[in-house]
């Protein structure tokens, strides 16, 4: 693999052995604060990137010598780590810090903290620091490689502490990461993004694309397989944007067979993708992996090429479908397409939506993510004409999530009497002794199984398909 340099900043190791420092002042602090160890309890809002980012703050947390709870009453600790995407997410955070009141009332020596997408906009560090005055420390999406030094602050200050750095980000390598599952993984490749969608939060908060080194992805990939990971999911705003900073550059498909090589037992996934960065190389790549999933999550957002437009998308409906078809060419009606769709964007007319429509007819995936659309402070699309109402898109929502309804089942029906490797990996919800599975296209097939299956991959014969999972009967070997 060729020698490279990358364009974007990386956190120096003076930073992080600084941070060290304060993880061995931190353990002195919490010996002489508590008898016994305390408990922090990690709550995470929003995408697999925000869960990413909790694991390296357990990482951190466990060596500055906490355990952890899932019940807040419990904890000296609560962190809550925000999602921006929605206004919905953003309501359940204010929601949950209100409720937080009486329990610093109750536990004046417990630190409550927050931070993620939310954090890293100005006006709800503003909200915070007046409505909220029993919060203690507030950090944005830049500084988690800083939590030991912050926290130290927190809790030996007399002072709130709010650090939220206006930058574009860099890459902080060699942080502790505790995972909440050793056999399904999440691996982030790359940070923020470059696309400034016009709906979109994410690179105001998340900062601009920046790539992680191949060989620190690669070393951290065996190391899970090494500790008997199964899936693998690598994670980054727009992954189809993966080495565009790196010198020489490196395509995300050239990353893909790298890993695809690898020794081991795995499955790799990967989200989310870009239609405007997805190259048939990488559709190619995909098609022809050992170990590569056949699901692609593609999100178009809306079928109308005025729409995508004025969402600042970068492609028009016939280029989304050129990729659709030739993903089918290469692997039928086995590959999974997954998408997501905004509903009633600023001024989006009922005859635009029905080009949606059209488009979800066309291309047949297997699952739709679909939202209203929520406008967002600080982005294009706030300050657009948005002439609709709320109880007119809330119409449009349900026709179009009534259409993917039949389509889900029409495609579910397709599996029928065909059998999958599948990832088990937790309970069922058909019944008391069903354990949940999912096959490369990343459909979930119940079966009915002891729970020591989690964390295998078994063969499932498909046997029921229902609307949104399938049931179905484990392969016995012969």
């Amino acid at each position: 693999m060729a020698d490279r340099d990358r364009t974007t900043s990386v956190i120096s190791e003076e930073e992080l052995e600084r941070q060290r420092r304060f993880v061995k002042r931190l353990q002195s602090v919490i010996a002489a604060r508590y008898e016994r160890k305390p408990l922090a309890c990690v709550v995470t809002y929003g995408c697999q990137q925000n869960v990413a980012d909790s694991e390296k703050i357990k990482g951190m947390l466990d060596e500055i010598g906490y355990g952890f709870t899932e019940n807040r009453q419990e904890a000296k600790l609560v962190i809550f780590n925000t999602c921006a995407v929605r206004e919905h997410a953003e309501d359940r955070v204010f929601g949950n810090v209100g409720a937080l009141k009486s329990f610093k009332r109750d536990n004046p020596d417990a630190v409550i903290a927050l931070c993620g997408c939310m954090m890293q906009q100005q006006h709800i560090a503003d909200r915070i620091k007046k409505s909220f005055p029993y919060v203690d420390l507030v950090f944005g999406t830049h500084v988690i490689h800083c939590l030991p030094e912050l926290l130290y602050r927190a809790m030996t200050g007399r002072k709130r502490v709010f650090e939220i750095p206006d930058m574009d980000g860099a890459i902080a390598e060699g942080i502790p990461v505790k995972r909440d599952n050793s056999r399904r993984a999440w691996l982030p490749i790359m940070y923020g993004c470059n696309n400034f969608c016009s709906y979109c939060i994410v690179p105001y908060v998340r900062g601009r694309e920046r790539s992680r080194m191949p060989e620190d992805i690669i070393n951290e990939f065996k190391q899970l397989v090494e500790d008997g990971a199964r899936e693998i999911t690598l994670l980054g705003q727009n992954v189809n944007s993966y080495g565009k900073d790196l010198v020489p550059q490196m395509s995300f498909a050239e990353l893909l067979r790298t890993l695809d090589e690898l020794d081991g037992d795995f499955r790799i996934r990967f989200m989310t993708s870009h239609p405007k960065d997805c190259t048939k190389e990488l559709i190619e790549t995909i098609a022809n992996g050992k170990k590569l999933a056949w699901h692609l999550h593609l999100p178009f957002q809306s079928g109308s090429n005025r729409v995508l437009k004025a969402m600042n998308r970068h492609y028009t409906r016939e280029q989304y479908l050129e990729l659709i078809d030739y993903a089918r060419e290469l692997m039928g009606d086995e590959v999974s397409i997954t998408s997501d769709i905004i509903v009633g964007f600023p001024g989006e007319t009922y005859e635009e939506f029905k080009e949606t429509l059209s488009l979800v007819e066309r291309i047949n995936a297997t699952s739709l993510f679909t939202f209203i659309y929520s406008a967002r402070k600080g982005t294009p699309a706030a300050e657009m004409d948005d002439p609709v109402s709320h109880e007119e898109k809330t119409k449009w929502f349900k026709e179009l999530t009534d259409l993917q309804e039949q389509i889900s089942a029409k495609q579910m029906a397709l599996h029928k009497g065909k059998t999958y490797k599948c990832y088990v990996y937790g309970k069922g919800k058909l019944g008391d002794n069903y354990v949940a599975s999912r096959n490369d296209g990343n459909l979930i097939i119940e079966f009915e199984g002891d729970e020591s299956l989690i964390g295998t991959f078994q063969n499932i014969l498909v046997t029921e398909p229902l609307t949104f999972v399938m049931r179905g009967e484990l392969v016995k070997e012969k």
